[in-house]
């Protein structure tokens, strides 16, 4: 027998029922399920002109109002996921705006319409490489948290004598001033004069983890970038500074990934797709194209 929804409830709306508000907020695109915490807590959130609680559960009848702005609510159904990889260079902050004036990832991306970018997780300013993007603060939030367990992998180039001592200490796990960190695996890569490059895989994401357990053995990090996200790499088409989306099978596979329910794929405009399409072929032979001419050298 089918559930039945109160006759006082729109059926379109039934998803919204009886849920946490951060979860509410994560999914309207308005930040990660964590950022929503944080801004709950500092009363910057309302619920029928009520200043709003962390711990507070929301239905579709609810007026939810963030920083005074209006809250657009979106059941699982009817939400569109989406997702890009930006291979972000040296020199760009993760911040959407910065008062020194330093250039921000976020002026790189492509404009949304549905809510806003999320970025998966951070970079440093002088660290480059893959960084994921998505409207579903939801998503982003299982992606990033702990418990999900997605390695990440990275390209280090140190100075300094490298011995096996050394490698054993780093995989066995040395203790930072936030706690407890290893690498869980380490590859020699490339060898240069007096540098040495190193594939590295850490579980977690904190704030210069790789620089920090390489510091903490008296090596010097002249080079940082991130190649892969669990099982995510950079498209050998995606130059440093661009962008591609995510189709949805990839979408499907990611949210996989997160532990979450694969969302319904959305039917796309042609207009959207083919928009779409131009840009994946932009990148393609823009990449081409640079092959042959350091061909002709």
């Amino acid at each position: 027998m089918p559930k039945r929804i109160p006759e006082d409830e729109p059926e379109g709306k039934k998803a919204l029922l009886n849920e946490k508000l951060q979860k509410v907020l994560a999914r309207a695109g308005c930040g990660s399920r964590r950022e929503m915490e944080k801004v709950i807590n500092a009363g910057q959130v309302s619920v029928n002109g009520k200043v709003a609680k962390l711990g507070d559960r929301v239905t579709a009848k609810d007026r939810i109002e963030l920083g005074g702005r209006s809250i657009k609510l979106q059941n699982k159904e009817d939400a569109e996921t989406r997702v890009i990889l930006y291979n972000k260079p040296e020199g760009q902050i993760c911040s959407r705006s910065d008062p020194e004036g330093r250039p921000t990832v976020y002026s790189k991306l492509p404009p949304i319409t549905n809510g806003r970018w999320i970025s998966v997780g951070r970079l440093d300013l002088n660290t480059s490489g893959l960084l994921l993007f998505t409207n579903n603060g939801e998503l982003a939030n299982e992606l990033m948290h702990p418990s999900s367990e997605i390695d990440r992998e990275y390209l280090v180039r140190v100075k300094g004598e490298v011995n096996d001592d050394l490698i054993s200490n780093l995989l066995a796990g040395v203790e930072l001033e936030d706690g407890f960190a290893r690498f869980t695996d380490i590859v020699e890569g490339k060898k240069e004069t007096s540098n040495r490059w190193y594939y590295c895989v850490v579980m977690e994401g904190r704030n210069r983890e790789v620089r920090r357990l390489w510091e903490s053995q008296g090596m010097q990090v002249s080079r940082l970038k991130r190649v892969r996200f669990g099982n995510i790499f950079i498209p050998s088409h995606v130059r440093v500074g661009q962008w591609v989306e995510f189709s949805n099978k990839e979408i499907t596979d990611l949210h996989i990934t997160a532990g979450l329910e694969p969302p319904k794929p959305l039917k796309t405009s042609i207009k959207t797709k083919m928009g779409q399409e131009r840009h994946l072929r932009r990148l393609r032979e823009g990449g081409n194209t640079r092959s042959r001419n350091r061909g002709r050298k």
